[in-house]
């Protein structure tokens, strides 16, 4: 074939080419972002949509990863009655909020906010002075700023309340192992504070999240803590838990990095 008849055919072609070049490149770029959810939907350091869903977010050290089948793990708590709330002590028994219980040289709090906010903005290396939080417990969208009037308005919830944590077996823990308890990632979570407060010391019996579709979510997230640090249920806790899950079948538990570091787990 003569040159020139060449460079035209060849030249007809490049469309083709290119067409072919660009799907795959589109093609390759998709399969990344899929793995990449993949690996934030596996992770509980991300923020929690309203839907129960789970936000985009980095992974930190010390993230407690998914676990088994929640109701399954319910079955291996023990169900008993409270034991007395005698000589309960918020701080005496579960230590100062917050703790750097991470090493990471930020507090507790300043690591669930960075965790569950998103659009944060810090102030050095650690605090959190502004972001938005999408609310798990209402499905709002809440604009935090930190401040002396305005910080109040997230909070940092114990999914198990101390309260019912010192009722349900953390008597018997060591003080490492419920200050621990009291700062793992995998027991806390940034909510609105009306609704945190409103939650009290409430169990799973008395109290749920006013976000129907979180309630899977919470519930499970329960039991994993009871279950990571040797606690029981109450009858009417368990009632309402195996409930819960009983319209999410496969609803999965979660596992505490943290827990085994203090010789439970």
């Amino acid at each position: 074939m003569p040159a020139a008849l060449r460079n035209t055919a060849r030249t007809a072609r490049l469309p083709h080419r290119v067409g072919r070049l660009t799907a795959t490149i589109v093609a390759v770029a998709a399969a990344g972002v899929l793995l990449a959810a993949c690996s934030v939907e596996g992770s509980f350091v991300a923020g929690i949509g309203s839907d129960g869903s789970v936000a985009t977010a980095a992974p930190t050290a010390g993230t407690p990863g998914p676990s088994g089948a929640a109701a399954a793990l319910l079955t291996t708590i023990p169900v008993k009655g409270r034991a007395p709330h005698t000589d309960y002590d918020r701080v005496g028994d579960f230590g100062p909020a917050w703790k750097d219980i991470d090493g990471n040289h930020c507090d507790t709090r300043d690591d669930v906010l960075a965790r569950d906010l998103t659009a944060i903005v810090t102030k050095g290396s650690c605090t959190v002075e502004s972001g938005v939080l999408n609310d798990p417990y209402t499905g709002k969208t809440i604009n935090f700023v930190r401040g002396v009037q305005t910080s109040v308005a997230v909070q940092i919830d114990h999914l198990v309340a101390l309260s019912d944590a010192w009722e349900t077996g953390a008597q018997q823990l060591t003080q490492q192992q419920r200050e621990t308890l009291a700062n793992d990632p995998l027991e806390l979570l940034a909510v609105d504070g009306p609704t945190n407060e409103s939650k009290g010391d409430g169990d799973a019996a008395t109290w749920l999240p006013p976000n129907k579709a979180f309630r899977c979510s919470y519930a499970a997230k329960q039991i994993s803590v009871k279950a990571a640090y040797h606690l029981w249920v109450t009858p009417a806790e368990h009632d309402a838990l195996a409930r819960i899950l009983s319209g999410c079948p496969g609803q999965q538990s979660w596992t505490s990095a943290l827990a085994p570091t203090v010789g439970l787990g």
